[in-house]
């Protein structure tokens, strides 16, 4: 090379494809995926599904993107780069859906499904017809799906009072779906959090954290869903890979700006991927 450094030496950063809407105010979404993706030491590529009108008061407007769009940013992304693990966010209705699993049915990497349907603002973000997409289509071919508690309540059409219903729950979509799932207990009430991991055939993993006393958390879902393809697709155990993407959302959540009128975006800027010594709070 004419600058006489070999670019080989450097090591490759692991290749993650974000599958989500892009949030304008740059809190959850894509934006969310990139910066976490970057922040952890990976290369952040990108399929935007949606384009939203959003801030952190909530979602003021949705422009979905064309399937074949879609499913051609997915192909170009992975026939030239080639991918790692994937993230799927935001997934509006059914055609796109069916899209993004045409689009990854040739694949063999890990995939991260955060089913997001319900924008923390409480904004319905998914069409009805969609949920059932959704699980036909895509739910087997996730090896985590990551819900938080209204959206484990909407798949199971029922509400939880209690870390045994939702474990119940999250137990009944990891066997119908053959996937692994992170059962996320944020929205309970109470000083302490519990969080659940449910691998088919194999006992519950609880990780427990105290609140953390913030409105700050817009984008948690994507953030935490985005770090734990980049562990994985760097070869971290699933249960090792929750444990350290948690901490990160920990660290981020501790370092929000404090920007915006309403729920406001994390401090994805002040995380590195391998300073993660406190798994929590």
């Amino acid at each position: 090379m004419a600058d006489g450094m070999s670019h080989s030496a450097a090591p490759h950063p692991t290749r993650i494809l974000a599958i989500a809407g892009s949030d304008s105010s740059g809190g959850a979404g894509i934006q969310a995926d990139i910066k976490t993706i970057t922040m952890m030491g990976g290369y952040a590529m990108t399929a935007v599904t949606a384009i939203t009108a959003q801030n952190t008061m909530g979602v003021q407007g949705i422009a979905p993107i064309a399937p074949a769009m879609v499913a051609q940013q997915i192909a170009v992304c992975v026939s030239d780069i080639g991918v790692d693990a994937v993230k799927i966010g935001m997934l509006h209705d059914a055609e796109v859906i069916a899209a993004v699993a045409a689009a990854l049915a040739p694949l063999a990497v890990p995939v991260v499904l955060d089913p997001v349907m319900i924008a923390t603002s409480g904004a319905a973000l998914i069409e009805p017809d969609a949920l059932e997409a959704l699980r036909a289509l895509l739910f087997p071919r996730a090896s985590l799906i990551t819900p938080n508690l209204p959206e484990l309540a909407a798949l199971a059409g029922r509400s939880f009072h209690g870390t045994d219903s939702m474990i119940a729950a999250a137990g009944e979509l990891a066997e119908a779906s053959g996937a692994a799932v992170l059962a996320k207990g944020g929205h309970a009430d109470g000083a302490r959090i519990t969080d659940v991991l449910v691998v088919p055939g194999q006992a519950p993993l609880a990780f427990e954290h105290a609140r953390i006393d913030t409105v700050h958390t817009h984008g948690t879902g994507c953030t935490l869903s985005s770090a734990i393809a980049t562990l994985l697709g760097r070869g971290l155990p699933l249960a090792e890979a929750v444990g350290e993407a948690r901490a990160f959302v920990f660290k981020a959540i501790a370092a929000a700006p404090g920007y915006g009128a309403g729920h406001g975006p994390l401090g994805h800027q002040a995380v590195r991927g391998d300073d993660l010594s406190s798994r929590s709070p």
